[in-house]
């Protein structure tokens, strides 16, 4: 009955941040911390998620410079991305009952687009609740460290430096400031964690936020999507 209980419903958490923040790694420490706990848990990623959408995201990441890519077609190919996400991927688990966790969502999207690339927010809006007929997550955790130390963790590590990692600083700064700024205005849904620490330290904080806030969502009413 316990059991039963704990997967009436889904729960759709996300993890935001600047490059370098460590959500890729944190969102697979907290997958498989409520997997130990218990939990029916889909781990998935922007944009991505669905072959649609990775072949789209390759687009984004690795456009040619001869071809620029303006910030129109950027938005509107991460919104076309993450419709074919949010349908086939993400509401489906959610009417499973599962936990699903992503690697950015819609707050990416109006923080790089909006703030970094200074599109009209109000229509990122609109055009984002088309895309996604509405979803919103219930949870979303920002990994917040200066600018400065995420680029260097990223320019430090293993993997390729893709288009939004040769950036801007400032272009990067901007971004920063989207996410605090979002934040600022949801405080109920989105948590801000210091993410300029160590690893562990950060992987405990975000277990402890996540696993004891999906144990009280689970105790509510269940609420129409």
């Amino acid at each position: 009955m316990r059991a039963k209980n704990r997967q009436a419903r889904g729960l759709f958490i996300t993890l935001e941040g600047v490059e370098g923040s460590g959500k890729s790694t944190q969102i697979r420490h907290l997958a498989e911390g409520l997997i130990h706990a218990g939990y029916r848990v889909l781990q998935t990623r922007e944009p991505g998620g669905t072959s649609t959408a990775e072949a789209i995201r390759q687009i984004l990441l690795t456009a040619s410079p001869h071809e620029p890519v303006t910030p129109q077609t950027e938005a509107l190919l991460i919104l076309a991305a993450r419709c074919q996400h949010v349908t086939h991927v993400i509401r489906p688990a959610l009417e499973r009952g599962m936990i699903v966790l992503c690697d950015r969502f819609s707050d990416s999207t109006f923080a790089y687009q909006g703030f970094g690339r200074d599109l009209d927010l109000k229509w990122l809006q609109e055009a984002n609740a088309v895309a996604t007929d509405g979803l919103a997550p219930d949870l979303t955790l920002v990994l917040d460290l200066p600018v400065s130390v995420g680029l260097a963790r990223r320019r430090a590590g293993r993997g390729p430096l893709n288009r939004l990692d040769r950036e801007t600083e400032r272009f990067h700064r901007k971004v920063r400031r989207g996410f605090l700024a979002l934040a600022a205005k949801e405080p109920r849904r989105m948590t801000i964690v210091n993410a300029n620490r160590p690893a562990h330290e950060v992987q405990d904080e975000l277990t402890e936020i996540v696993v004891g806030w999906v144990a009280r969502q689970r105790h509510r009413p269940r609420r129409t999507r």
